[in-house]
Parts: structure tokens; C-alpha cells; sequence
């Protein structure tokens, strides 16, 4: 038999070295939705070459350079999303809707006093805005021809029985947290497999059995998968730019980041197949995923004429530290000789993984801006992100060797453009939006474009303004239920609808 160490406090925690990350994991993190004040939103973020909305520094550090007056602002934000979900040709839908403190920041800007100097203003201030909210909900039903038993039966298959089999003195507790701080996730999950009496080994008396049949017989099996997740992104902006000789404006960002993401997931299945022994089973799985990071920008934005404005910016990498934690439930239904039972396999072990690192995309931008006086304005940015260059590591990077080789294969470099416009008449702004955003995935039935348009209006009030804006983004992906076995898709179509409300305050 084999030597188990068996842990301390083991119905509380599980400490292990092995990863479980994948490429969505990667893309979460290192993408930002259109967040910020009501009027940003409402031009869909064309702000590169603009300035003078404290949101524009998160486009470009050299915006803040615009302004003219001290300026403070807040934002709340109500975020709704519908999901359609077409598993197997049935349609399902699910919706989220929650109110988000979204942004708050201030810049102050100083003219200098000596007419003689380079420098012609300095400007600097600090914004917060929530990059990501990640509140969200799915479910997918429908009729497959693949079990869940298969995801089970993939990880268990070289596995000796003798791991998955209790010993003296050991409990489901003890053997999960000793499988997972020593043989990883999938070793979990084909204990799992093996107690709740989906899968059993081709030799029950052999300890050293590695192959494995599916007590579920093949068939139709009526599935549904829930998927809720939330928590948020966030950006910490320390901002720092000057104009020179009132024609060039340039800038810097520093950014503390960090993220705060649960998500869970339960699928129910349940099958009448002939000489089937399980009918039932439900398996659920809890994420719990923190971290913190740090990033830099760098930008400027060139006054051609008084209307005519260029804008370059570069987007250093994030480095993030992460922390993980995982959890799992399994629940079965089956059928011996005339008799029901039902089983519950609940280790009540939290995995907590070893701190790893990620490395975000560097994003380099290009925009352009024409002023009509002081009654609009149109502008257009063009963003250019190489999720390719996206990298996990760890103290021994060679747990995410074939994950960072997904990546590389898997994702690309992608183009994001963005239109915004603006009207004024007297007190009151009228705005307008466009942004197309590429897919990442070379691959385009992963994950498809983006697309989405945004309007609002603001109406100024001397030190005071108040601004207003809807957006709507679409997309479509094709969501796999799970990384192995069980690998069907289905195919999402998300609307996200943002209402934002942002209060100005001027200092003259």
C-alpha cells in the first residue's frame, strides 16, 4: 500500500503545487470592458487624442494635460446582462443586473506663470475605475449524447486503484486533500468518479489496476449547467503629465491593479439508458480567484492645429500575482440488485494553490480627434493587444508549459477601433458611440467580434455637471462545458447593457 501523509485540519484547507489554469483563465484577466464616466461611455472610450475627461488617462496619460480647470468626478453604473444560451437545439436564457460604484478620480492641473518656459502646464491627479465586473450568470440545458462520466472516466484512466480506494483510518476528507496536494486536480476527480460509483476499475482486486470503465451506459443524456460568477477588476491610477510650449502634451500612469473573481458551476444530468446503474448525478465546482498587480502607461497627444489632435499611447504588461482556491461536491443516484441509493461525496476541502504570476498583453495605440470650435467634436482610436504574448508562471515554470503553449497556438493578436462624437447646444451635450473589438482566438468559433454602440448627453450647471450614458455590447461564443470527457459546446449570445451617471465638480 502506499505511505499517505495525512493532513492536519484537512476539513478546512489542502495546500498544493499543481495548477489547473487554462487560456479563459488568461483572457479574464487580461482583458478591460468599457468602463469609466458617463461621457467616455458614451463616446465608447474615443478618447486617445481628447483628454479632458478623467477617464482619458486611462487611454492616454497625457490627456490629463488638457484640462483647464481642477476637476473631480464620481460614477455609478447599472450593468445588465442577458445570456442565450442553444445547447443540443434548446434555447434557455438567463439575466444579471446589478448597480456598481464605478469610478471616482481627480486631476489637478497648474499653468506655469513664467511665459518663458518649455513647460507650459503640469498637470496630475489619481482615477479609479472598475476595468471588469464579472457578474454573471448562464444556463444551458438540453439533451446530449455525452456523460459527464466521461469526464471522469479520462482523468481516472493510469491511475492506480489503490490511490482511489480508502485505507485503514482515512476518510474522503484525507484521501481528496492528499490526492490534490500531491497528484493535482485530476487525480481529485477521478476519486471523485470512482466514490460516487460512476466509474469502477477493470480489475477491482488488482491495487495497481489503472484502466477504468462508465457504469452510465451510452444514450441521451438530459443535461443542465449553471454558471454564475462575480466579484470585479480594478485600477488604481496615479497620474503625472505636462504640456510643452502648448503644442505637445505627454504623460505618465502608474497603475496598481488587482481582481477579486468567484464562479461556480453545477451540472445536473440524468439519463433512463438500459442497463445504466446511475441515473442521476450532480457535480458542482467553486473558484475563488484574487490577485494584485502593477502596470505602466506612457503617451502623448500632439495639437496639429487648434482642431486637429494626434494621440500615441503604450500600455506596458500587467504583472499579477494570483492566488487560488477550489472546491468540489459530487452527488449521485444508482440502482443495485432492486435497491436505490444515494451517495454524497462531499470532501469539504478547499484546494489552495501555490501563489502564481501572469503576465498580461502590452497594447500599443494610435488616435486622432478634430474639435468644430466649441460645438463638437469627432475622434477615433485604434488599439492593437497580443494576447499571444499573455504568459503564467510560478517557481517552477514548468507547471505551465503546455497552458503557455495554448496560448501561443490558440490567440493572436487583436485590433480593437473606436468612433465617438459629440454635439453641443448651449448647456446641453449630445454624444454618440462605436467600438469593434477583434477576437483573440485565431479561431474565430470560440470567441466572436465585438461590436457595440453607446450614446448619452450632459448638461453643464457652471461648477457642476451631470452626464448620462447607455451602452450596449454585443457577442458570441461557444462556451465547452468542461476541458475533458464531457467537451460539448454551447453556443452563448451575451447582451450588456450599462447605464452610467456621472457627477462633475469643477474648481475654478
Amino acid at each position: 500500500m502506499i505511505n499517505r501523509w495525512i493532513f492536519l485540519f484537512i476539513t478546512i484547507v489542502s495546500v498544493s503545487n499543481i495548477y489547473a489554469q487554462n487560456i479563459e483563465d488568461a483572457l479574464r484577466y487580461s482583458s478591460e470592458s468599457l468602463n469609466g464616466t458617463a461621457r467616455f461611455n458614451a463616446l465608447s472610450g474615443a478618447f486617445g487624442a481628447l483628454g479632458a475627461d478623467i477617464s482619458s488617462v486611462a487611454i492616454n496619460p497625457a490627456g490629463s494635460a488638457i484640462f483647464i480647470k481642477n476637476t473631480g468626478s464620481a460614477t455609478i453604473s447599472v450593468l445588465n446582462n442577458n445570456n442565450k444560451s442553444n445547447y443540443f437545439e434548446t434555447n434557455t436564457k438567463a439575466t444579471n443586473t446589478n448597480l456598481k460604484f464605478n469610478q471616482a478620480g481627480f486631476i489637478f492641473s497648474s499653468v506655469n506663470s513664467n511665459k518663458q518656459s518649455i513647460l507650459n502646464k503640469f498637470s496630475g491627479g489619481f482615477n479609479y475605475v472598475a476595468t471588469n465586473n464579472f457578474d454573471n450568470d448562464i444556463f444551458i440545458a438540453g439533451s446530449g449524447n455525452t456523460s459527464i462520466a466521461n469526464y471522469f472516466l479520462v482523468q481516472a484512466q493510469g491511475v492506480p486503484l489503490d490511490l482511489l480506494q480508502l485505507q485503514s483510518s482515512e476518510t474522503i476528507s484525507s484521501l481528496y486533500a492528499y490526492l490534490g496536494a500531491n497528484y493535482g486536480v485530476s487525480t481529485q476527480n477521478a476519486f471523485l468518479g470512482y466514490q460516487g460509483f460512476i466509474i469502477d476499475p477493470e480489475n477491482i482486486d488488482n491495487p495497481e489496476n489503472t484502466e477504468y470503465y462508465s457504469n452510465i451506459t451510452p444514450g441521451n443524456f438530459n443535461q443542465k449547467y449553471y454558471f454564475s460568477s462575480s466579484g470585479y477588476s480594478g485600477k488604481y491610477t496615479f497620474n503625472f503629465a505636462a504640456e510643452i510650449k502648448n503644442i505637445i502634451s505627454i504623460g505618465i500612469n502608474l497603475n496598481s491593479n488587482n481582481f477579486n473573481y468567484r464562479q461556480s458551476t453545477f451540472l445536473n444530468e440524468t439519463n433512463n439508458n438500459p442497463e445504466s446503474t446511475i441515473s442521476y448525478v450532480g457535480f458542482q465546482n467553486d473558484l475563488y480567484t484574487y490577485g494584485n498587480g502593477f502596470s505602466a502607461q506612457i503617451g502623448t497627444i500632439a495639437k496639429i492645429t487648434n482642431s486637429l489632435r494626434i494621440g500615441v499611447s503604450f500600455d506596458t504588461p500587467n504583472w499579477y500575482t494570483i492566488y487560488e482556491e477550489t472546491s468540489q461536491y459530487l452527488e449521485t443516484t444508482r440502482e443495485l440488485e432492486g435497491l436505490i441509493y444515494n451517495e454524497s461525496i462531499n470532501p469539504r476541502i478547499i484546494n489552495v494553490f501555490s501563489k502564481y504570476n501572469l503576465t498580461t498583453p502590452w497594447k500599443l495605440a494610435f488616435s486622432g480627434a478634430y474639435i468644430f470650435g466649441k460645438r463638437g467634436l469627432i475622434s477615433v482610436d485604434y488599439s492593437y493587444k497580443d494576447y499571444k504574448a499573455t504568459r503564467f508562471s510560478a517557481s517552477s515554470s514548468a507547471y505551465f508549459n503546455d497552458v503557455n503553449s495554448n496560448i501561443k497556438n490558440e490567440l493572436k493578436g487583436a485590433s480593437t477601433l473606436k468612433i465617438g462624437g459629440e454635439y453641443r447646444l448651449n448647456r446641453l451635450s449630445l454624444r454618440g458611440g462605436y467600438q469593434y473589438q477583434e477576437s483573440p482566438y485565431k479561431k474565430s468559433n470560440s470567441k466572436r467580434n465585438l461590436n457595440g454602440f453607446s450614446g448619452g448627453f450632459g448638461i453643464y450647471m457652471g461648477k457642476y455637471s451631470l452626464d448620462f450614458s447607455y451602452s450596449r455590447i454585443q457577442q458570441s461564443e461557444n462556451l465547452q462545458l468542461y476541458s475533458v470527457g464531457l467537451t460539448d459546446k454551447a453556443t452563448i449570445d451575451s447582451i450588456q447593457n450599462n447605464f452610467a451617471l456621472t457627477l462633475n465638480y469643477m474648481i475654478y
